[in-house]
């Protein structure tokens, strides 16, 4: 019978802030079968805005490895910790990473820019469009053409336009 301790299971590392990419980049050059999560993501700087691919949950980094070898990553440098539930090493299932990935998967078909035509879902502009001007952390500034007004609304109360409707 295999014990558990025998088997390759997913686990879950804490990296130190912003390291998640680099403590990858190690994980990968020891050979340490490893996953981080990233989705696209637009960053504004003052001059212009950016897609960047973002860690989906930061300072997180899953590897997939025997419980025994879990130890020796501690000294991959970046992991701050090993994340623990109950008192044993946190264990995420192989369908827990699945959904993620169909997750990832689905978001990426839908990526949002400054000047897409989206459509209001929700709230009081409800069944409004108007053009992206600014993406913020959880809302988008937009130009509602038919009120000639600028507003901002939560990035989750918007959907991109389908250009057949027009």
């Amino acid at each position: 019978m295999i014990r558990p301790e025998d088997k390759e299971i997913w686990y879950v590392l804490y990296t130190s802030p912003r390291a998640e990419k680099q403590v990858k980049e190690r994980l990968d050059k020891l050979g340490i079968t490893n996953w981080l999560p990233l989705h696209r993501s637009p960053r504004v700087w003052s001059d212009r805005v950016k897609m960047v691919d973002v860690p989906l949950f930061a300072s997180y980094v899953f590897v997939k490895c025997k419980e025994h070898a879990l130890r020796n990553l501690l000294t991959v440098y970046g992991v701050a910790r090993i994340v623990y539930y109950n008192g044993k090493p946190a264990i995420i299932r192989e369908k827990e990473i699945e959904a993620i990935r169909n997750f990832l998967e689905q978001a990426s078909e839908h990526p949002l820019c400054p000047g897409d035509e989206v459509d209001i879902v929700c709230g009081a502009f409800k069944n409004i469009s108007g053009k992206i001007k600014k993406i913020k952390k959880s809302y988008l500034v937009l130009f509602l053409e038919q009120l000639g007004a600028t507003v901002c609304v939560k990035l989750d109360s918007v959907v991109k336009s389908d250009p057949k409707k027009s």
